[in-house]
């Protein structure tokens, strides 16, 4: 793992002896910038924390890579006491504790209420948040939100509809083999490009297309690039919080309470933000000159039945506590599925 540089320890013990008025310091960084989603969640947390805490805690927060240049780095950083809050994905918390792979599948999450039930369920988080303690000390998970909305394919000069429009073409993904994997079921070429690179891949043709979601591509200027995208939300972009558990175990149980409680604050803005954002980033897409395809039920099914290969093989590699905890994670989906189907006939009585 990537170790933390010395002009980053530098500002951190410079911090920590300046911050005298408070009690707790949380320095907090993030690799994207102050107009991102993430940086606005944290200005609310940060918010919350003061001013309920009357001071005792003060929230340092650095954008950009300021303090690490990679969610691998920011990561070990908290788990070393460096830094003591991150975002992380799905995936790249996968390499810490490997049963949340399977969290990443395609097409297993079919809509937003669905996800937020699913990681709403006090149980179900009590138990992932142990795991992933005694799988890597001291990173506790505080929440799972959501980050962008929703995967999906967007292309510069081909429309997909189905998935054999996927074949032939070289599309971005991150790093995570899963995501790769999709890619290739569909017969595309999954070419793992970093996130500052991806805009000069597109525009210069080295890629034909991302996953990503609407936000995200506007956000980025990716729709400068792009012309087409689909709505097949392949991922639901889960973003895991981590916090260090020796930190946040450190404060007396009023200030934890503080805490939880603006961690429950960024989580609503989190939430509501790329649902609200959406609307004008679909705008300025179209604007642009691009297309927005929502494919039909037998489409959306005939993707589903495409991704199945790629449940089969990590079903087929998978240890016994990763195969318990796929189907933990779809009993609860099918869980969160029923409570929202019997609540919404009680609606449309």
């Amino acid at each position: 793992m990537k170790s933390i540089g010395l002009g980053a320890a530098a500002i951190v013990l410079s911090l920590s002896s300046t911050a005298l008025a408070a009690d707790y310091t949380f320095i907090v960084p993030h690799v994207s910038n102050t107009e991102n989603y993430n940086h606005l969640s944290l200005e609310a947390f940060k918010n919350q924390v003061e001013s309920r805490s009357n001071g005792r805690i003060e929230v340092e927060i650095y954008p950009s890579g300021q303090l690490c240049a990679t969610a691998r780095e920011c990561l070990a950083g908290v788990q070393n006491g460096m830094f003591d809050y991150f975002q992380t994905t799905v995936s790249e918390m996968a390499n810490y504790w490997a049963p949340m792979e399977g969290f990443d599948l395609p097409y297993q999450l079919p809509s937003d209420r669905v996800a937020e039930c699913v990681y709403d369920d006090v149980e179900f988080m009590a138990d992932v948040r142990q795991e992933v303690l005694n799988a890597a000390e001291d990173m506790r998970v505080m929440m799972v939100s959501n980050s962008g909305g929703w995967r999906n394919f967007a292309t510069t000069t081909k429309q997909i509809k189905t998935p054999s429009d996927v074949a032939g073409l070289k599309i971005r993904t991150v790093p995570a083999p899963i995501q790769q994997e999709l890619v290739k079921v569909m017969d595309g070429a999954p070419t793992p490009i970093s996130w500052p690179e991806t805009y000069t891949a597109l525009s210069t043709g080295v890629v034909d297309g991302t996953k990503n979601g609407i936000v995200d591509i506007v956000q980025m200027k990716f729709h400068e690039s792009l012309k087409y995208i689909t709505l097949d939300g392949h991922a639901y972009m889960g973003g895991l919080w981590i916090m260090n558990n020796t930190k946040f175990e450190s404060m007396p149980e009023d200030l934890q309470k503080v805490v939880v409680d603006a961690v429950h604050a960024q989580n609503q803005f989190l939430r509501s933000y790329p649902k609200w954002r959406e609307f004008s980033a679909y705008e300025e897409f179209v604007e642009a000159g691009g297309e927005i395809y929502n494919p039909t039920v037998e489409e959306r099914a005939s993707f589903r039945a495409a991704a199945q290969p790629v449940i089969d093989q990590f079903l087929a590699n998978a240890d016994s506590d990763q195969k318990e905890w796929f189907n933990r994670f779809n009993q609860t989906i099918k869980a969160c599925e029923a409570k929202i189907n019997d609540s919404d006939r009680v609606e449309l009585r």
